[in-house]
């Protein structure tokens, strides 16, 4: 039923994010799916209802719609707002310069700092349960007073109360383990038949054989930040119980869980074991260990009677929370300084949209988006059990209640992460005010060029084409604002030793200021600190939940995720699974299939177009002399090219137009925001050696007229992004292509690939 008809050329068309349906694709009312599922489905026009819209004569129009692999469902896209941080965490090694470093030193930083992330969201929620309800709520009576679900606590002994609320964390633990390892369906059998690559190997291009293979590192990381999880536990609870009668057993049992932290970061520093076996033998005792220590801290814990509670935080939870700050600090430095050095030996010849600081500014993202849902967590719990009143140094808390306050850490990344949004909201406007006249320069330049001798009646649609043009720009001035952004994370660093020694902003004022009014400030400032990240956290969630009700919400969610998931999970196996793992080798499979019978132009829009070069990086040899790329609205040199030097440089993109003998056109347009030009050097791009690449790049006016044509009563829209495959040019592009494709098979008929059999 897929197959096309004997030497019949297929044009086969990739959407963009957000997943677009597949009649919008095809541009046809009636479709039909001729191979895949309903994850991930081929689809044509049904027999004898036409043709797909933009259909060159003689070329069959196929469609692939990939979209439900990443956002399309509801309850899919409102869980993986949870996991925003993991998947930053997860996307951050790759932006880096050098392509051989992801098993090398800066991966080894980037897997220590994707743990910490593991280890930042279990003692947030073992403060808002062990800590805040266990340890400082239930032995008040005010605060459990009218609370029917808190007060039977108060019958449980401390010991007991602790280890019960301890199965809290280690069940969100679970949960978050599931939501990360969601749609394991959709991607079943599709894993390459390829020898088993080394993880060396696994760095150097996207070309690699198994490169999009990322099951073994997943579950490899997965089980070690399980690990880190449970240790955490382990530890915070054996800490509380300081105040309880030494016991022998419990000193071994801190030993143990602090010698099971310890391993998994170490495990965390090696590459993965390209041996199974090897890797199985390291892992068994991993969770014989971590399931032994757990089971007897909750045991040793749930049979500890005598523990003696102290006005407080959880013994141990205050210097927990700001070790682990300190930690991540110093992470990130590491991580700035391998990225500068590698990007100053390792020039790739585009300029990078971060000025080389790409993985650290992602990875600053990423712990910054955790700290605001965790310490978010532990104010909202907070405030909440103490019925909203909160204390300053003018009401402080009356003796009757205790200190439900988080840790000092948690403050100062409140107020750190106030201070980061109104430094970037300020930079942002500033970056923009002051590109805006050479913006609108550009654009006045271009429309003249355009529409050299336009109407005075046309003047309003000028000046509509010249504004969408100066947007259009904005894409080329976010690196400066992400530059700020990462700098102001770290001039935050410098908090790092008053978290430990436990001064809080507040605090720290009142030492400083000689009146009592710098500490009242501080206490003000840091609660609106405290409002402003709580009103974003809580903005996601209401994302989330208009995800399950508002399609339009689910598609602004689906672009973020079909950009932040592209990648495997090499870093943080929780993060949301990489779509890509299905896509590329089920359209490398395909585009085999159909190119045993005849050319194919695989015609990618927009991120689609990313999929497409990737896809033909991955097609065997034989196959590749009946393939041509089609591309419009491709971001792949004006943004991944220069967030992703190390896989799609213009070094890498110039291979690719070498591997299809540069049978390969790119439609941009000036008002496009997205896609743009790859070889065209006025623009920014790096020339390439080969004349051929000037042929590429084929620029459409936008739109084609200023006037109102004769047979209509509007002006020509402007177009921007979408649709490409209504032009002339497309069509004609489609035609050359296919023929070009057809004619390299004629010229070496040994080339293309037998049909399988059957």
């Amino acid at each position: 039923m897929g197959e096309a008809p004997g030497g019949e050329a297929v044009e086969l068309r990739v959407h963009g994010a957000s997943g677009a349906s597949a009649d919008k694709i095809l541009d046809h009312p009636i479709v039909v799916r001729v191979a895949g599922d309903r994850y991930a489905g081929f689809y044509r026009p049904r027999p004898g209802t036409g043709a797909a819209g933009g259909a060159a004569t003689g070329i069959t129009v196929e469609a692939y719609r990939w979209g439900s692999l990443t956002a399309g469902a509801a309850v899919r896209t409102a869980s993986m707002l949870l996991l925003l941080p993991f998947m930053l965490g997860n996307l951050a090694i790759w932006l880096r310069p050098k392509p051989a470093d992801r098993f090398g030193l800066l991966g080894a930083l980037c897997r220590l700092l994707a743990g910490s992330l593991t280890v930042a969201l279990m003692l947030a929620i073992i403060g808002a349960t062990v800590d805040l309800v266990g340890w400082q709520c239930v032995p008040y009576a005010h605060c459990r007073a009218g609370r029917s679900y808190l007060s039977w606590l108060v019958e449980l002994p401390m010991g007991p109360r602790l280890a019960l609320l301890s199965l809290i964390p280690l069940l969100a633990l679970r949960l978050t383990w599931a939501i990360g390892a969601r749609s394991a369906r959709a991607f079943e059998g599709f894993g390459l038949t390829s020898p088993e690559p080394q993880p060396s190997e696994l760095t150097e291009s996207l070309a690699t054989p198994g490169f999009w293979d990322d099951e073994r590192i997943t579950s490899w990381l997965r089980q070690i930040h399980v690990g880190l999880g449970a240790g955490t536990v382990d530890l915070s609870l054996l800490a509380g119980l300081a105040n309880a009668e030494q016991s022998m057993i419990r000193m071994l049992l801190l030993d143990a869980a602090a010698a099971l932290l310890g391993f998994c970061a170490v495990l965390l520093c090696l590459p993965v074991p390209a041996s199974p076996a090897y890797a199985r033998r390291l892992l068994r005792p991993l969770w014989v260990f971590t399931a032994v220590v757990t089971s007897l801290s909750l045991a040793y814990a749930a049979m500890t009677r005598s523990v003696h509670p102290v006005v407080g935080q959880l013994p141990g939870y205050e210097g927990t929370a700001g070790g682990l700050i300190a930690a991540q600090g110093v992470l990130l430095v590491a991580i700035a300084v391998v990225s500068l050095v590698r990007q100053e030996a390792n020039p790739t010849g585009s300029r990078p949209l971060l000025r080389g600081l790409g993985t650290p500014v992602v990875a600053a993202l990423s712990v910054s988006i955790a700290a605001a849902f965790t310490a978010t967590l532990v104010f909202r719990i907070a405030d909440q059990l103490d019925r909203g009143y909160i204390p300053d140094p003018i009401r402080p808390s009356p003796p009757s209640y205790g200190p439900l306050e988080p840790p000092v850490a948690y403050w100062w990344a409140a107020l750190a992460g106030f201070t980061a949004l109104v430094i970037v909201a300020v930079s942002a406007a500033a970056t923009f005010g002051l590109s805006r006249w050479r913006r609108r320069a550009l654009a006045a330049r271009i429309v003249k060029q355009d529409y050299p001798n336009a109407p005075s009646t046309a003047m309003a649609q000028i000046r509509l084409v010249r504004k969408t043009i100066a947007r259009s720009e904005v894409t080329e001035e976010l690196g400066p604002m992400l530059v700020v952004f990462f700098v102001v994370a770290a001039l935050g660093l410098a908090t790092v030793a008053l978290d430990l020694l436990g001064i809080g902003p507040t605090e720290l004022a009142a030492r400083l200021g000689r009146h009592g009014g710098a500490g009242l400030l501080a206490a003000y400032v840091t609660d609106a600190g405290i409002w402003v990240i709580s009103l974003l956290v809580v903005g996601l969630v209401l994302l989330g939940y208009r995800a399950y009700r508002s399609r339009e919400a689910r598609r602004l969610v689906a672009v973020l995720w079909d950009l932040g998931t592209f990648w495997p999970r090499t870093v943080h196996p929780f993060a949301p699974p990489c779509y890509a793992a299905r896509a590329v080798p089920e359209l490398a499979k395909r585009v085999s299939a159909l190119a045993a019978r005849g050319p194919v132009v695989i015609s990618g829009h927009s991120h689609g177009s990313v999929l497409a070069a990737a896809t033909i990086l991955q097609l065997p040899e034989a196959t590749l002399p009946r393939v041509a790329l089609l591309t419009h609205g491709c971001p792949l040199r004006r943004i991944y090219a220069r967030l992703y030097p190390a896989y799609l440089g213009d070094q890498r993109l110039c291979e690719l137009g070498d591997r299809l003998d540069w049978r390969w056109h790119n439609l941009w347009r000036d008002t496009d925001p997205i896609g743009g030009p790859l070889f065209d050097h006025t623009r920014g791009a790096q020339p390439s050696g080969d004349p051929a690449a000037r042929s590429v790049d084929i620029r459409l006016r936008d739109p084609r007229a200023v006037t109102i044509d004769s047979d209509d009563t509007v002006p020509p829209p402007v177009e921007r992004h979408w649709p490409y495959h209504t032009q002339p040019e497309y069509q004609a592009a489609v035609r050359e292509l296919a023929g070009r494709a057809g004619q390299a098979d004629t010229d070496n008929p040994a080339a293309g690939p037998e049909p399988p059999p059957g």
